[in-house]
């Protein structure tokens, strides 16, 4: 092995032992896993510290400042239009601005421009629209989603306000597990454990008033997580810790049945095509009340068949429509 392999391969190590250890690492400990003496170690990590964002603190510890490290991808043509496409739905069904957005679709534009310059160009103007200013801008959701995505990246828990949906304020540690985007509500939903209450809640960022990160602790989550579980049968991001489910029928009407067969609304869905040309649809999900403006939006296209509460629900609110504009 020539000399020039083993230091790449000693400063590879050295960066990967930065990044495995959150609070840091001691000088002599990184000399004695690689093998080599202090100053070998030392002369690396110096050269390294031009290359990566490196901190110290005052113990002597040594550790990779995330916020601001670059990883490096490489994507064909195709991986990167399904990136453009993801960051592009974020950006279409959320409402406020993202310059993180702006910029992973800026930074993809230009490592394209060599190989597919048409491609490139749509992804920098699709980085300027994002930068224009017609979405909302929120500082403190962008602080929220950085600090969730911190703590969830490095395993901190985070303090936190939360104003709940009937205006009580809360203050609760919380250990984020998954952040899930919801485009019905064109919000961002985080998904974690919180200590008062030992247990699993979901959380909206536009309701966490104020949060911060405990940097001194850490927490792990239990490897049979998976965020694909709770939101199997979930529409959106409601989901049940008791596997309650319910079983949801619609029936469409021939005007829109081929509409509707054309896109799958949830992974347990089954449809029928009925002979008089409708479609009966069925899916059993964790709460019917979370389909409710989808269902609304088919109008008089739908007519929900079960369950009776959620038929209810709607016949009462038509009455309330019927009422309202003098029907």
């Amino acid at each position: 092995m020539s000399r020039s392999t083993s230091k790449a391969e000693r400063l590879n190590h050295i960066e990967q032992l930065l990044l495995s250890n959150t609070r840091g690492i001691r000088k002599a400990d990184i000399a004695r896993r690689l093998g080599v003496h202090r100053s070998t170690a030392g002369r690396d990590i110096e050269e390294l510290c031009r290359r990566l964002p490196i901190w110290e603190s005052d113990e002597g510890r040594l550790g990779i400042n995330r916020d601001d490290y670059l990883t490096e991808v490489r994507f064909t043509i195709h991986e990167s239009m399904a990136v453009h496409l993801a960051t592009r739905l974020m950006a279409t069904r959320l409402d406020k601005h993202n310059p993180h957005a702006a910029a992973a679709l800026r930074k993809l534009g230009r490592a394209l421009k060599p190989c597919a310059p048409l491609v490139a160009r749509h992804l920098m103007q699709s980085a300027d629209a994002l930068d224009a200013g017609g979405l909302r801008v929120n500082r403190n959701y962008l602080r929220t989603l950085e600090t969730i995505t911190t703590g969830w990246s490095q395993g901190i828990p985070v303090r936190l306000e939360y104003v709940a949906g009937d205006g009580r304020e809360r203050r609760f540690t919380f250990e984020p597990r998954f952040i899930e985007p919801y485009a019905v509500g064109r919000t961002t939903y985080a998904i974690g454990w919180v200590r008062e209450r030992d247990a699993l809640r979901t959380l909206k960022l536009e309701r966490i008033r104020a949060c911060d990160l405990l940097e001194e602790e850490r927490y792990e989550v239990p490897k049979d997580f998976d965020a694909r579980t709770f939101l199997m049968d979930a529409w959106g991001i409601w989901f049940t810790v008791d596997d309650a489910v319910t079983e949801v029928i619609l029936r469409f009407s021939p005007a829109v049945a081929k509409r509707v067969h054309e896109t799958q609304w949830h992974p347990s869905e089954v449809v029928e095509h009925l002979p008089d040309g409708s479609l009966e649809w069925r899916a059993r999900v964790s709460e019917w009340q979370e389909m409710l403006p989808w269902v609304r939006g088919w109008g008089g296209e739908v007519e929900v068949v079960a369950p009776e509460a959620m038929r209810e629900d709607l016949a009462e609110e038509a009455r309330a429509l019927a009422r309202m504009y003098g029907g």
